[in-house]
This record gives structure tokens, sequence and C-alpha cells, in this order.
């Protein structure tokens, strides 16, 4: 038999507390008297839906095991809203009765409601450019990437540069990666270069390598490497950081066009249902931000991502030029590579891949010198996030987590709330790396959509043996490690449905392919991941996740409820309305939600 145990041993002890009481009990605190934030009458109250107040962890005893588990909340109907903020959820009638004389009625016709999604980890900026350059995501061969680069270099003028992204060399029916002469063919006189959709290597024609100074006799920098052909000539891949140094001397986006490819990632935020991320973007892009914010057109709260790289000097000037305290945007986390990715080998292993015997990857750091950079930038306040993928990697991040910790215990200055270290992707791990997660506390920051992808040859890359601990969800919550999830939007679509899909069937969106099971999770556990648990990865777990008195407004109206139909519908779930802050800032066009106004 199973018992649901109330623990603060992740702090949720508070709200884990409401599950010992009857629903009727719970459901009883929601109305006005003991709920309402002030006296006022609500801005907007919505009425009329099935609403999931939030997904919470929770340790559930099978006997004498602890199990992590996560439990539904108790359904209620409707949710009152003030001053951006969850004033009462209850039932129609109770918050009915809050009503003033302005307060705005919308009603939600019956439909599922839950919390917003809060995306741990995405690249919004990168997400516009990609729209607004040469869109080579889900092309399924060379000849139709080419195609498309060959159509905008008819259109671009003469000399100038062109991009694109989001090419992925596993989906074509040969597997080979592109070369400079497959460029070359299509290019004219345009220096080009196209990243992959991972964002960790590039493919340049013979202008941009010449315009870069590459030829054969190029060294590989630290952290990179320039692939060469049989005759010792560059082929035009470009691995991590040398392709960073050559992104870095292209013409940079005028501000108009950093401000377009951030309104359409907004829009694809908004409609999947995200109403929070946090970002990795340039400073230039978070400047835009700032400008969106000003004229109230921001659509999705921005946890902003700093480069762990930058000089401590630049970084404390950076975090202190927005309020910390702007629940709509502020700066965030340090994030630091590893390494690079598992779909272009450059992940750091532990051991050889298994399909390219002569190949461990590429480490970005000496450890030495990346547990000095963590030690400082903890002393000077700052959470940090390694993205890390290969075992050697996650090893990498866990040894420089350990060494900050070790520092701050011997100066006797451990943050309160934690130092919430993450670890990003954590795609290839080994049982005893994810015991010192636990053992260090360390967040894993996932996102469970790379499998749908990953699974067509993840094996293959590492063997049967490595394979059955990665992408090891289940595991990481059994050795009791929070867990948080995103997608990586754009390297995968920004969606949630197809990573909560993917987090509790491990199947490919067919349903013919399955990557070893017993790492599944339960919708519960999911949703946690993409609501508390994203929450708590920021910082922001009294503000966001849950519909709740105090917490903010920001919720979503779906088609169907996700918790209860069959797994596979999960994909085709549609988003009807998008709410933050009680604004909604998305309605679907062709299913519209009435509302009316007192």
């Amino acid at each position: 038999m199973k018992q649901l145990f109330a623990t603060d041993l992740h702090g949720w002890a508070r709200i884990l507390l409401c599950f010992l009481l009857p629903a009727a009990s719970l459901l009883a605190g929601f109305q006005s008297g003991s709920t309402k934030v002030n006296n006022d009458s609500p801005d907007t109250i919505f009425i009329h839906g099935d609403v999931l107040p939030g997904a919470i962890p929770a340790i559930v005893f099978s006997g004498k095991i602890p199990l992590h588990e996560a439990v539904l909340m108790p359904r209620a109907q409707a949710i009152a809203v003030r001053d951006g903020r969850i004033v009462a959820v209850g039932t129609d009638a109770e918050i009915e009765k809050l009503k003033g004389k302005r307060t705005q009625v919308v009603d939600l016709g019956g439909h599922f409601v839950m919390p917003g999604f809060n995306d741990a980890h995405v690249h919004l900026a990168n997400a516009g450019f990609e729209k607004l350059h040469v869109e080579l995501a889900g092309v399924r061969s060379l000849a139709e990437m080419q195609q498309r680069i060959a159509a905008s270099a008819k259109t671009t003028p003469a000399g100038e540069w062109i991009t694109g992204r989001g090419w992925d060399h596993t989906l074509w029916p040969d597997q080979k990666l592109p070369s400079r002469q497959d460029l070359d063919a299509v290019t004219g006189d345009h220096p080009a270069i196209f990243t992959r959709v991972d964002g960790h290597i590039s493919v340049a024609n013979s202008a941009a390598l010449k315009f870069a100074g590459i030829t054969r006799s190029t060294p590989d920098p630290p952290g990179g490497k320039i692939d060469h052909d049989a005759r010792g000539e560059p082929t035009g891949i470009l691995r991590e950081t040398v392709k960073d140094d050559l992104l870095a001397r292209l013409p940079p986006p005028s501000p108009a066009q950093r401000r377009r490819g951030l309104e359409l990632a907004l829009a694809d935020a908004a409609q999947s249902g995200v109403t929070s991320a946090q970002n990795n973007s340039q400073w230039e892009d978070f400047l835009i931000l700032e400008d969106l914010e000003r004229e109230g057109r921001l659509t999705l709260r921005v946890a902003e991502w700093l480069p762990f790289n930058a000089s401590l000097e630049l970084l404390q000037e950076h975090r202190s030029h927005h309020a910390p305290g702007d629940d709509l945007l502020h700066t965030t986390m340090l994030k630091g590579f590893m390494d690079g990715s598992l779909g272009s080998r450059t992940a750091a292993m532990l051991a050889p891949y298994a399909d390219d015997p002569g190949n461990s990857g590429l480490a970005r750091y000496e450890q030495a010198k990346l547990n000095q950079m963590a030690i400082e930038r903890a002393r000077a306040g700052f959470q940090v996030g390694f993205h890390a993928i290969g075992d050697r990697a996650v090893e990498m991040a866990l040894d420089a987590f350990a060494a900050a910790e070790r520092d701050a215990r011997d100066r006797e200055q451990v943050p309160s709330g934690g130092f919430r270290f993450r670890v990003e992707h954590a795609q290839i791990t080994t049982p005893e790396q994810i015991k010192r997660f636990g053992e260090l506390g360390v967040i894993a920051s996932m996102q469970p959509n790379h499998l749908l992808t990953d699974m067509r040859w993840a094996e293959a890359r590492l063997g049967k043996d490595r394979a059955a601990h990665s992408y090891a969800w289940k595991e990481f919550l059994d050795a009791g490690v929070r867990l948080c999830f995103g997608t990586d939007y754009p390297v995968e679509s920004i969606t949630p449905f197809r990573g909560l899909y993917a987090a509790v069937t491990r199947r490919s969106e067919d349903g013919k392919q399955e990557f070893f099971p017993e790492q599944k999770l339960t919708i519960e556990q999911a949703i946690a991941a993409y609501t508390t648990g994203a929450a708590y990865a920021e910082f922001a777990e009294h503000d966001k996740g849950l519909l709740q008195p105090g917490m903010l407004a920001d919720f979503l109206v779906l088609d169907r409820d996700i918790t209860r139909v069959p797994l596979p519908e999960i994909l085709n779930t549609v988003v009807l309305r998008t709410v933050l802050g009680g604004r909604t800032v998305y309605q679907s066009g062709d299913r519209v939600i009435g509302s009316s106004g007192d």
C-alpha cells in the first residue's frame, strides 16, 4: 500500500501538507475569507473551467520503500486575479462572489486549465534568427538543403553573407555531413555558413573559409576542431569553438532584425503555452527585450542567462543593469559549455563513441581552470549552470560544483537558498554521477524532446550499457535529484507537449520505437518538472508553477485534459488560451473562448 508522506526534504512541506487534508477542506481554503490577497475586487475572474492547480513533488512509501513521485492538486473551477496575481481559486460560486463592478469575467467553457509551462532552457534569439534567415530545420536531404540555400542566394545582394540554421544530416538517406563543395555549388560569390540543428557544428563554403583564414595548415584551437578530407583540405565542417570564432566575426544583426526575430520567438512561445523561459541569448538581445517590456509588448517572463566566461566585472555590471526583482524580465544564471553534442559527436565522453572508436568528443575546459572560475563566480553570488551532455563533461561539471561548495563551506558562506547549481542536458550519465547529483544538490535540467530525435541513433553512438543510463529522468528522480524540463528551442520546437509525450512514453512519435522504457515518468512527474521543478531551478518557486493565491496568474487553457487522455493524444494538444499575469497573450483564432465584462 502506498502512503503519501509530507516532507521538507525538497522544501515542499508547506504545500505537501495540503494533501494530508480532504479535498473539500483544501477547497474550503480557496474561499474569499482566507485566500484574498486584499479586500479589493479582482480585475478578472475566470470561471467554468476544469482547473488543475498544479503537480507537486511528493515522497510516496510503498511499504518501507520511499518513491519520489508527484501528485496532482485537487481540481477547482475558477480563478480570481488582481494586479497580475491570483487572489483566489475555488468553485464558480465562491469566485463569482468576489466579482466587483469593474471585474471582467472570462468564461473558460469547461476546458482544462493548468499552470503555464516554464521552459527551463531556450535560445530565443537563435530561434528568431532561424526564421529570418535560411531555415533548414527538417530538410530531408542534402538536395533539399541546397535548394533552400540557392533560393536565398538569388535574393541576397552580391557579396553579402548567407547564413542559416537547423540542418540535421542524421535525417538524410546517407547521413553524410555536407561539405564546402556542396555549398559552393549553390552560393555563388556569397560567403556562407550554416549551423547544424544542435548549434555545435557548422558547414562553411570556400569563401567563408577564406574569410576566416582557415587552410589545411590551420591548427585546431582549444575546444574546437576543423574537419579535413583525405587530401588534408578543410571539408567546411567546423566544430565548437572554431565555428563560434567564425560566427563572431560576421556582421552583427541590426536592432530591428533582433527585434523582429525575438517577436517571432515570443509568438511561438505564447502559442505553445509557455509563460516563462530561461533564456540564453546575447546581451544585445536582452536590451531588445527591455524595450519590449517598456512598451508592454513582452508576452513571456524571461530569466536571462549570462556567459560564464565573461569577466566578473562585466557580469556584475550586467547583473546590476536590470532590477533583479522584476518578475517579467531579469538576469539569472551563468552558463558555461563543457562540451558539444551527441549528434555532432562532440559531446565529451569518458570512453570513445561506439560508432567512432577514435573519438571521445571535445572537452572545452581544463579542470583546474574550470574549478577556479566556478569558485570565483559562486563567491560573487552567481548561480552557475553548465552545458554537459557526455559523461566526461558531466564529471567535469560536478567536480567544479563540488570545488565551489567546499570553498563556500570552508568560508562558512553557504547561501541560505542553496547554490542550485545546474547541469544542462545531462544526457549521458553513470549511476555514480547521478548519486553525486543528489549529494551535491545539483539540478538536472533536461529536455525530454531530444530523445524523440536522438533515439534513432543514440544506442549506436553509445552502446547498450551507456545508453541504458542516458536521458535517465526516472533514475534522477529515484535518486532524489531535482529535475526541471525545457525544450532547447530552436534545437527542438518549443511546444512542451512533445516533451511531455517523450517523458511518459519514451517512444517515437509514430509509436514504433521505444528507448529504455524503465526511465519513463508519470504524467504527474513530467508536469511537475515543467512547472514547479523549472520554477525552483530559477529561484522562483514562490511565484510560479502552481495556481495558488499569491502566485503569478500564469496559466493555460487546453483543448484536452493531458492528465487523462491516452498518452499519444498529448502530441495533438491545442492551446486555446495563454494567460500571463491575468492578461491573455494568446487565444486560438479558430477555437475562440467567449468572454464578457461587467
